[in-house]
C-alpha cells in the first residue's frame, strides 16, 4: 500500500494525465472524471487484491465504474498500476485506438465490463459477487456510480437484490459531486438522504470525504464490514477537484479546455 502521501502525488498525476486527454481527444466529462480520481487511487492503490501480470486470475478483486463516461480516470489509474503502458493513453478517442470514450471490455487488461449506460454497474456487480459464492473463490466487488445514476430505477432493484442474497463481499461506492448533466443532483431528484436510503434497501452505509485518502483506504479496506451486509459508501466530492477554476462548474461536464487551459491546470497541480 502507498503512503498518504503516494496516493495524493498519484492522484495529482491522474488529473494532469485527465487534462491532456481530454484536450487531445476533443472528449468532454472531463468533471466527472476529476471528481472520482480520489476514489479509483484509493481503491486501485490501498484496498483491492489485484496483481496487473495476472490481470484475469480467478481471485482477483473486481472494479467496475458504473459511470463510464469518466473512463479516462480509469485508464490513466490502470496504466499507473502497471496494467498497460502510460504512453498508451495518447490513444484515448483516436479512432482504431484501443481506449474508447466508454469503456469496453477486453479493450485494455484489468478492466472488467462494458459501462456508460447508466444504471447497469451494480447489476453486473451482483453477478460477480453472486459468482463469487457460486465458485467458492473469495474476493470483492467494487462498483463505483454517479449521484445522477442513482436517478435509474435499475439502481434500486439491484439494490433490494444485494442484501437478500447476503452480498457482503459487493461495496458500492457513490461519487456524490452534487451535479448531473443539466443541474443539481438533488434539484433534478430528491436524492436526499441519500446514506439513509441505502441503510433502508438493508445496506451498511456510510459516508466520508471522497477526497480524503485516508477515509477512502479505511472504508475500502473494511469490506465485508462485520454487518454481513453488502457496503455501500456515499463519497462526498467536488466536480473538477483539484483544479481550481474548474471546481463545482457544470460547464465541465461537456466543455474541453483549450492548450492555455490544459497549461495553467498542469501548473496548478504541479506539473512539469
Amino acid at each position: 500500500m502507498l503512503s498518504h502521501d503516494e496516493l495524493t502525488a498519484t492522484a495529482r498525476r491522474i488529473r494532469g494525465l485527465l487534462v491532456q486527454m481530454s484536450h487531445r481527444a476533443g472528449a468532454p466529462h472531463l468533471g466527472s472524471s476529476l471528481s472520482c480520481v480520489d476514489i479509483l487511487v484509493a481503491s486501485y492503490f490501498a484496498a483491492l487484491r489485484i496483481d496487473p501480470q495476472r490481470p484475469d486470475a480467478v481471485d482477483r478483486d473486481r472494479f467496475i465504474l458504473s459511470k463510464g463516461h469518466a473512463v479516462t480516470t480509469l485508464y490513466a489509474t490502470l496504466a499507473l498500476r502497471g496494467f498497460f503502458p502510460v504512453e498508451q493513453l495518447v490513444d484515448f478517442g483516436v479512432a482504431g485506438g484501443h481506449l474508447p470514450e466508454h469503456p469496453s471490455p477486453g479493450c485494455v487488461p484489468g478492466l472488467e465490463a462494458a459501462t456508460g449506460s447508466l444504471g447497469h454497474g451494480l447489476s453486473l456487480g451482483i453477478g460477480m459477487a453472486l459468482a463469487s459464492r457460486i465458485l467458492g473463490v473469495s474476493y470483492r466487488v467494487y462498483v463505483t456510480l454517479s449521484d445522477g445514476e442513482c436517478n435509474e430505477g435499475s439502481v434500486w432493484e439491484a439494490a433490494l437484490m444485494a442484501p437478500a442474497k447476503g452480498l457482503e463481499n459487493l461495496v458500492v461506492i457513490v461519487d456524490f459531486n452534487k451535479w448531473q448533466a443539466t443541474g443539481r443532483s438533488t434539484e433534478v431528484l430528491a436524492l436526499q438522504p441519500l446514506r439513509e436510503k441505502w441503510e433502508a434497501f438493508g445496506w451498511s452505509a456510510l459516508e466520508v470525504d471522497g477526497h480524503d485518502m485516508d477515509e477512502l483506504a479505511s472504508a475500502l479496506t473494511r469490506v465485508p464490514d462485520g454487518s454481513r451486509k453488502p457496503v455501500a459508501i456515499i463519497a462526498h466530492t467536488v466536480k473538477g477537484k483539484g483544479i481550481s477554476f474548474m471546481e463545482d462548474d457544470n460547464n465541465w461536464h461537456y466543455r474541453i479546455p483549450n492548450l492555455s487551459e490544459v497549461e495553467a491546470a498542469l501548473r496548478e497541480l504541479g506539473h512539469p
